[in-house]
């Protein structure tokens, strides 16, 4: 059961960044609910094997990229996140360490796992996962646009992928009035 997980993780991580045209220094969110991947409601059967072998699937795929992850935490922590300081910056640093029950076991997978780890209020990520509904949108930039994966399950978890871009903002009514007819 591991195997698949971590292959379906690391497969996901491959996918969206390859599709995203995630480079160095960028942030990808992940939300990831345990008891999902297991079969089992939101919240309802966290598990810290599990949360370790799709943190640690992810990570490997980010980190030899550069890119950073950002772990999103469950509402009994109103969703803070967790990731590298260094990646940190602009953000609001929170006084919290995530607990299986309280916080994820993905999230204290990342907060034992990362180098140098804190927690923030919220950040804006530049690509995100979210593995089992986890709602991961508040913590994306301000223009998300799905991709859609190869990897659509992590057990059986449903995945669902963002990568972000600027806001298009800008132009001639005359373009803007081509583009529609």
């Amino acid at each position: 059961m591991f195997e698949d997980i971590t292959e379906a993780a690391r497969a996901a991580a491959t996918e969206l960044c390859e599709k995203s045209g995630l480079s160095a220094g960028q942030i990808v969110i992940v939300g990831c609910s345990t008891s999902e991947i297991a079969g089992y409601d939101v919240g309802s059967h966290s598990s810290s094997d599990i949360g370790a072998a799709v943190f640690w699937a992810i990570y490997g795929v980010l980190d030899r990229l550069g890119i950073y992850l950002a772990a999103q935490c469950c509402e009994h922590l109103n969703r803070a996140v967790i990731t590298e300081r260094a990646a940190s910056a602009g953000c609001e640093i929170v006084n919290a360490v995530p607990m299986p029950k309280a916080g994820g076991s993905f999230a204290s997978a990342a907060y034992a796992g990362l180098r140098d780890p804190v927690a923030l209020g919220g950040i804006s990520a530049d690509a995100g996962l979210d593995i089992g509904n986890t709602l991961i949108g508040m913590h994306l930039k301000r223009v998300a646009v799905p991709l859609r994966l190869e990897t659509s399950h992590i057990g059986k978890a449903s995945v669902v992928a963002a990568r972000t871009r600027p806001p298009l903002i800008g132009g001639t009514r005359a373009a803007y009035d081509e583009k529609l007819f």
